[in-house]
């Protein structure tokens, strides 16, 4: 019996071998006719290039991670670069050729060959020879001195292979760096200080790419200390190799031909703002009908804005020494001016004197239409079975009280009905919405008595003072109102840094006209008391800190943070304490407030693995701490999973707390439910590019939301303990993106690969990956179209 069953068994593992062999030797076979007519195609006398092999023949003293290292900087260095291959199959030069050639620039034949395919790159013997020449001067740059190439191009069947034979010597180091002077000028004492940060010290490689970016530097530095007219090429550097082997002495110096000119310190004369440029507009035009304020000379025919605007954006003064720093801040911050203006230039001119050190500057701006509306149509649906629609009509005026303020005015106006699936005894629960929400936003600080002046910063601090109201009516259930305020500072302390500072948000939540029905299903949901009937009052502070650094887009690493901590109740506590005759201190005004504490992070963290991927990553921590009065954070405030820029492969709000199982209660129904004190969240995503446009993903996703506390609403699995890894959930997919610079257009197709809500035994439920079942696509697969990256 056992030997039947191996022998049946056997069999179509063969044909299933045999099948797979077959097919892959078909495929192969394909692909060698195909790269044949590919050859076949270019033109008569030409060789299809398909890259270039470097052969480095070294000193002895060289040790080979270090000749690897050279070996693979040339191969990229090498030019051209060959065709895209997939198995060594040129498959764009193929889709180039695959329709013959077009007989005009904008048939479909064009349309393709520009589209998908590519142009044979064709070997060249004058390119081989260029490049050996150019990787001698590369190698003599980074200090491989004497070091040379010779290249050949090897043919076989019209593909052409360029071969290279590199000469590499040992390679000289930096043995001393001398800053040399002839007098004790206050220019030659500026320019000898610059060599305290250099970026060249003793020991190093010779490299003339540091060389020539440490002249850079010393340029920008003297521009920082007031040196204006002084420029890169006015220094000269000296390499002496002769002293010692394999070492190099560096001496910079100023060129004997540099100008006075050059050599000065400038000191600004006089500074003017033209806050309505126009082409007929002259400089003696703007001299003759400006006005001065704060040592700024403003010219505005229009009497548009308030000269403190310009005052406070502008660093230089009368007798202020020139410095290019306060020069890029100055122009950052007008530019930035709550977009008030489309363009900003300056000019500085000598003031013509002979012997003059001063320089005026003058500022030119092309304002922006102030006042605008937008309208905004959208549709929903959600996966708790509601589709709806919302209008949103915004009014925008940028220079509201002509200080330079923003105030954005918007009117929202939904409905949203359950279109199938209603569980809870009431039916089917219908939401229609309105919402009036005001923010203005003033670009300086309005704190009285204090007063600051972050003179480094790229833009200036901001004050937000926002007001809303908004009407929810659920379904004939019940209507809320809810009623909040807050005033926000934020400012930047560098490019990098941003800080946001609310010390006041007040939310007054306000719930009425209770149907009868209502009334009697709260009771079998306690938490539908605290959060709806009971009316409350939130009062918070909050700050928040932004770590984002100006990473360049090539750059290998890039990494954010953004952190931030709300406490809520405090003042409230206080407040109560005093209007309170017998000390209470659990209502104010007769009206609940919650007390807590959230703490929460959000790191982000990418690698560039070459042109193409890239890994991206992020993680995300939120801690909910209720106390006082409260046994959890007010739902508004809690912690949600699952959506498109969350875990997935679940719909919004589907996961968690814990091990909870989604019941269709009217507690999810009509505030949400499945949500959490606390938080954990991992995200990681190898992002391919294809081509400009079409990007690819593969990703996973993994995390939950828990309760502090178990406040018998969603069970004991609910509250997070030492086996919260147990109750994370995980999911997996694919990705495809449409990216077109100003849009991005994001489809992410996911599956779940752990489910926490199943028994502890049953949670990895990948070994079920059944794409064929329609049920199991139905339950399991989860498309998510959205705008832009998750993260």
């Amino acid at each position: 019996m056992n030997n039947k069953t191996f022998i049946y068994s056997s069999k179509p593992w063969k044909i299933s071998s045999f099948t797979g062999m077959l097919f892959f030797t078909i495929i192969c076979l394909i692909l060698f006719l195909s790269s044949c007519s590919v050859t076949r195609k270019i033109p008569a006398g030409e060789s299809l290039y398909v890259g270039a092999k470097i052969k480095i023949q070294k000193d002895s003293v060289i040790n080979k991670k270090e000749a690897k290292t050279v070996q693979t900087q040339l191969e990229a260095f090498v030019k051209p670069k060959p065709n895209a291959t997939i198995l060594g199959f040129p498959y764009k030069v193929w889709l180039y050729y695959l329709f013959g050639e077009p007989k005009s620039e904008k048939g479909f034949k064009s349309f393709f060959r520009k589209k998908f395919g590519e142009p044979p790159v064709l070997a060249s013997k004058s390119v081989i020879g260029a490049n050996a020449k150019q990787i001698g001067l590369l190698l003599n740059n980074q200090g491989y001195f004497r070091s040379s190439a010779f290249g050949a191009l090897t043919e076989k069947d019209r593909k052409a292979t360029a071969e290279y034979t590199v000469s590499l010597h040992e390679r000289y180091i930096v043995d001393t760096v001398v800053f040399s002077v002839k007098d004790s000028s206050v220019f030659s004492k500026a320019f000898v200080a610059t060599k305290a940060r250099s970026m060249i010290k003793t020991g190093m490689p010779y490299q003339f790419d540091v060389i020539t970016a440490e002249r850079e530097r010393i340029d920008r530095v003297l521009k920082r200390r007031g040196f204006y007219y002084f420029r890169p090429d006015f220094i000269i550097i000296k390499a002496d190799s002769s002293f010692a082997t394999h070492k190099v002495n560096l001496t910079f110096e100023i060129k004997p031909s540099t100008s006075q000119v050059a050599r000065k310190l400038y000191s600004i004369r006089e500074v003017h703002v033209l806050s309505d440029y126009g082409e007929s507009t002259t400089a003696d035009t703007l001299k003759n009908q400006e006005t001065n304020f704060d040592g700024i000379k403003v010219f505005d025919r229009t009497a548009s804005f308030k000269p403190k605007i310009f005052a406070d954006a502008i660093g230089f003064r009368r007798g202020v020494k020139y410095s290019s720093n306060v020069q890029d801040v100055s122009l950052s911050r007008l530019i930035n001016l709550n977009g008030n203006f489309k363009f900003v230039k300056n000019t500085f001119e000598l003031v013509p004197r002979s012997d003059s050190a001063l320089l005026d500057v003058f500022y030119y701006l092309t304002p922006i239409k102030a006042k605008s509306v937008v309208v905004d149509l959208n549709g929903t649906t959600k996966s708790n079975n509601y589709t709806g629609s919302n209008i949103s009509i915004s009014w925008v005026n940028k220079n509201a009280f002509k200080g330079a303020e923003l105030l954005k005015v918007t009117a929202n106006a939904g409905i949203e009905f359950q279109v199938g699936g209603a569980s809870s005894t009431l039916g089917a629960l219908n939401t229609t919405r309105f919402s009036i929400e005001s923010n203005l936003t003033l670009p300086r600080f309005t704190i009285p008595f204090v007063t600051i002046n972050p003179t480094k910063n790229q833009s200036l601090p901001k004050t937000s003072i926002n007001v809303g109201y908004e009407q929810l009516k659920r379904g004939g259930l019940y209507d809320l109102t809810s009623l909040r305020t807050s005033l926000t500072y934020a400012w930047k302390q560098s490019t990098a840094i941003e800080h946001a500072f609310t010390p006041i948000l007040v939310n007054l939540v306000k719930a009425f006209n209770f149907s009868e029905d209502f009334a009697l299903e709260y009771f079998r949901n306690p938490i539908l008391y605290e959060e709806i009937l009971d009316n409350k009052i939130i009062i918070s502070t909050a700050y928040t800190f932004s770590y984002m650094p100006q990473n360049k887009a090539n750059s290998t690493h890039n990494f954010s943070f953004t952190g931030g901590v709300e406490v809520a109740g405090n003042l409230a506590s206080l407040l109560s304490k005093l209007t309170s005759g017998d000390g209470s201190s659990t209502t104010l005004f007769g009206v609940t407030y919650p007390q807590y504490a959230k703490f929460d992070a959000d790191f982000r963290y990418s690698y560039r693995i070459n042109q193409s991927l890239r890994i991206a990553n992020r993680f995300l921590v939120g801690y909910g701490l209720p106390y006082g009065n409260s046994y959890f954070l007010p739902t508004v405030k809690q912690y949600v999973a699952g959506g498109n820029n969350s875990i997935r492969a679940f719909p919004a709000r589907t996961i968690g707390p814990g091990s909870y199982l989604r019941t269709g209660s009217l507690l999810e129904q009509t505030i949400g439910g499945q949500s959490g004190d606390i938080k954990l969240e991992f995200n990681t995503e190898l992002r391919a590019k294809f081509n400009q446009y079409i990007h690819g993903a593969i990703f996973i996703d993994a995390g939950n939301v828990w309760m502090q506390n178990d406040a018998d609403i969603y069970g004991a699995d609910a509250v997070f303990g030492k086996d919260f890894y147990k109750q994370v959930a995980i999911g997996t997919g694919i990705g495809l993106r449409l990216d077109f610079n100003y849009l991005v257009l994001r489809f992410d197709l996911a599956t779940p690969v752990r489910k926490p809500y199943l028994p502890e035994n049953e949670r990895w439920v990948l070994k079920d990956f059944n794409l064929g079942s329609s049920d199991w696509r139905k339950e399991n697969l989860v498309l998510n179209i959205a705008i832009g990256y998750p993260f």
